[in-house]
């Protein structure tokens, strides 16, 4: 995978404006709207848990391991940056690519969720 394609978490990315803040010293008007927006995505008040980069590397690698997951990578991270806690969010996800999954795959799926974090 190039650095072009690489998946980033909401977590690297707040590591990365806060880097570039202490390099430069200030942000430009929309890195300061994205690190506000990654400050929230990463910390609890999104879904009840906050997120690592470890943590989001471990899931996005162990949910490619789903037969479907395996030949769409991107929806494999965004699952594990939304880390789905039930089958509704795993088919919203999806379902905005018009991709069916099996009920199995879904009960897959939330299981690794749940075991990771």
């Amino acid at each position: 995978m190039t650095e072009e394609e690489r998946f980033l978490d909401f977590a690297t990315v707040r590591e990365m404006l806060y880097d570039a803040q202490e390099r430069r010293g200030t942000l430009k008007y929309e890195q300061k709207w994205a690190l506000q927006h990654a400050e929230w995505a990463a910390s609890e008040a999104r879904n009840g848990v906050s997120t690592e980069p470890a943590v989001f590397e471990e899931l996005r690698t162990k949910l490619l391991e789903v037969e479907t997951l395996a030949k769409h990578p991107d929806l494999a991270a965004k699952l594990a940056e939304l880390m789905p806690a039930a089958p509704e969010d795993v088919k919203a996800v999806f379902g905005s690519k018009r991709i069916v999954i099996e009920d199995s795959e879904i009960d897959a799926v939330l299981d690794i969720v749940r075991q990771v974090i």
